[in-house]
């Protein structure tokens, strides 16, 4: 799923955040909505 298709999904749903396996880097990834309306994306970090 792309980042796009997170924001539509945690939209539709209503929830404060969505986990989401990212098409893009095949990586687990966390959606959230922001205090100021905006959307914040959580990655693993790699070290």
């Amino acid at each position: 799923m792309t980042e796009e298709e997170a924001m539509l999904q945690l939209e539709l749903l209503g929830h404060s955040f969505f986990v989401f396996l990212n098409a893009e880097t095949g990586e687990t990834n966390v959606i959230y909505a922001r205090k100021d309306g905006n959307y914040g994306l959580i990655e693993p970090a790699h070290n």
